[in-house]
């Protein structure tokens, strides 16, 4: 049976009828309707931003601040128009994996989008890392600059920030052993990692996570170093969660084996530096690329389980010595997690203000209904508090690294890193859920980029240590240095208590007053903590919530303090007073220290559970 098409006689191209239209101004589409929602706007995340310039100009000398200033506002240009498109596209077109070839030869091709290599490229150019190690600059101008620009970069890079974190991370380490001189690999590492040319800038990995890891790296590790010679060894293990696996080189942890024996716990592991391509082949060095992770989010991130099987690698810390070695980048890599946490609140934020100007609802934009200001003001001194904590921690960290940082300020930059890490991280998911929510049904649709902010904000809760595994941190450094922390950390709210009282601003004074409530509460609480007989022990039970209220109280000053200055705005007395008058800052009690009910929490969890199982 013979078929045929029928064709009809003419055919308009687009172009036609889009003049056809044009000649008609009052044509409307006779299904779709004259209706198109107005999409929000990105505006330059420098200039646009309420509180950041005015911040910098406070923390900055004079002669460092209008370069950076203008620097920065050139940067938030470049987001605008071409940074943030690139991070849209890196997130679409995700990391593949081609394990082997037509013919059956492994090849473990890790294929990237251009738009990933591009982001890394522009990273190098702005001098995401290079600022940091500028040594013609103060170590604290130059950590304030560089923080700074990474929060402008983060929301729209792509999660080029984590092998930026990792880069940086590597940089402070190697920088910190001291050993170019010895070991030229290291010399060459450190140059690239701090290069600003693309094409000679390095990224660094970071392999810590194995199938038993997690936080607990000492009893996680299973990663073994069987000695060529006192420098040169060969690796083999299982390095489960590998993120950044397009990264040139790595530090990562391993067991070395004498005598077929390896020590167990922390004190066997010791810090190993490996390139991941050999320098002759370009063949990866000995490590096979087993699984690209299927994650929440940070879906543009390539992050691999890798198995590592005699890997070319130089151990470049002391024998046993390798954790000790690794808490420099740990401390870097978390305020990085914090620079992620605090602008992915601004960006939804900024988004959802821009968004309230244009959408109607009900007859009214979303400006002029008072419920959804009262949203968005909250959302904005949250906002506003956890960039004063990110760029405290980079005050603070820069003048550790000028060697100008007193003891207090050294114990103090020791404990509100943790705490840090652990304010923004537990902040920014409930924050960021709530902005979506100011979009409607438009914020739950991935085509308009939004749902990837909510997705990539929840891993830094988890990255670099969970809530938990930070708030025994800050037990850790409460024991190390003698609770001489947690003095530092009195001190430093305990002055701006007594300078916001002294002032005039009514609003100030309230919010100082209310903040000495909350402040000297959490003191007391945590002295008769230690009378316990019992103490330390039942102070880890009460470990998250120690860490959350001296996140809030922390945050609280900070706020305070910015208002306190003699260049404030009202509107920095009305967040401050807000955020430390009305809200409850603490959630720790004499409650969080009692054992006895350790076995109703176990009962209320494991009811009708099968007691066999415990």
């Amino acid at each position: 049976m013979k078929t045929t098409t029928c064709v009809p006689l003419f055919r308009l191209s687009a172009r036609s009828v889009n003049s056809i239209r044009m000649l008609n101004k009052d044509y409307q589409h006779p299904k779709l309707g004259p209706f198109v929602q107005a999409a929000p706007v990105l505006e330059n995340p420098f200039t646009s931003d309420p509180i950041l310039p005015r911040a910098l100009k406070r923390l900055l000398p004079n002669s460092e601040y209008n370069s950076v200033a203008t620097d920065l506002s050139n940067f938030g240009q470049r987001i605008v128009k071409e940074v943030d498109a690139l991070g849209l596209l890196a997130e679409r077109d995700p990391p593949r994996l081609e394990q082997f070839d037509a013919w059956g030869n492994r090849v473990d091709n890790l294929i990237v989008t251009p738009a990933w290599d591009k982001l890394k490229g522009i990273a190098a150019e702005e001098g995401l890392i290079a600022i940091g190690y500028d040594k013609s600059r103060s170590a604290e101008a130059r950590r304030i600059h560089q923080f700074a620009k990474l929060y402008l970069f983060h929301p729209s890079s792509g999660l080029v920030t984590c092998p930026l974190a990792m880069t940086d991370g590597a940089a402070k380490t190697i920088s910190e052993l001291n050993l170019g001189d010895k070991f030229p690999d290291l010399k060459e590492a450190y140059n690239r990692l701090t290069s600003r040319d693309p094409k000679h800038a390095w990224t660094s990995g970071q392999w810590m996570t194995e199938k038993a890891g997690g936080s607990d790296v000492g009893g996680g590790c299973d990663t073994y170093a069987v000695p060529v010679d006192e420098v040169n060894h060969k690796l083999s293990g299982y390095k489960w969660f590998s993120s950044a696996i397009d990264a040139d080189m790595t530090l990562t942890l391993a067991r070395t084996v004498q005598d077929g024996k390896a020590v167990s716990g922390s004190r066997g592991l010791s810090l190993f530096f490996l390139r991941l391509r050999d320098q002759a082949t370009g063949k990866l060095n000995g490590i096979q690329m087993l699984k690209l992770k299927n994650k929440l989010g940070t879906k543009q991130l390539p992050t691999a389980e890798l198995l590592l099987d005699g890997v070319n690698a130089l151990k470049v810390s002391a024998e046993g010595r390798g954790v000790p070695s690794i808490a420099n980048m740990l401390n870097i890599t978390r305020v990085h997690n914090a620079v992620a946490s605090a602008s992915s609140i601004r960006r939804v934020v900024s988004l959802a203000r821009d968004w309230s100007t244009r959408r109607v609802a009900f007859g009214n934009k979303l400006v002029d209904w008072p419920l959804h200001l009262a949203t968005l003001a909250n959302l904005e001194i949250l906002a506003r508090g956890t960039l004063l904590f990110t760029l405290e921690s980079a005050r603070l960290l820069g003048r550790f690294e000028s060697g100008e940082a007193s003891a207090e300020e050294i114990a103090l930059l020791r404990l509100i890193t943790p705490i840090l890490k652990l304010h923004t991280g537990k902040v920014c998911v409930p924050a960021i859920s709530e902005g979506i929510e100011c979009f409607g049904g438009q914020g739950y649709i991935e085509d308009t980029g939004i749902p990837g902010i909510m997705r990539d904000a929840q891993v830094t809760a988890i990255w670099e240590g969970t809530t938990n595994v930070l708030s025994l941190d800050i037990l850790r450094v409460f024991k190390t240095t003698k609770f001489a922390a947690f003095e530092a950390f009195v001190n430093r709210i305990s002055g701006i208590v007594t300078k916001a009282k002294s002032g005039q601003n009514e609003k100030v004074v309230q919010a100082g007053t209310s903040l000495e409530k909350a402040f000297t509460q959490l003191v007391s609480t945590l002295k008769a903590a230690q009378k316990d007989p019992q103490f330390p022990a039942n102070l880890q039970r009460g470990a998250r919530d120690i860490g959350i209220s001296m996140g809030n109280v922390y945050t609280g000053a900070l706020l305070v303090e910015f208002a306190a200055h003699a260049e404030a705005t009202p509107v920095d007395a009305d967040v401050a007073s807000r955020y430390c008058v009305e809200q409850q800052l603490l959630t720790v009690s004499a409650a969080s220290f009692d054992a006895t009910r350790n076995d109703v929490e176990k009962n209320i969890i494991f009811e009708n559970y099968g007691k066999s199982k415990l």
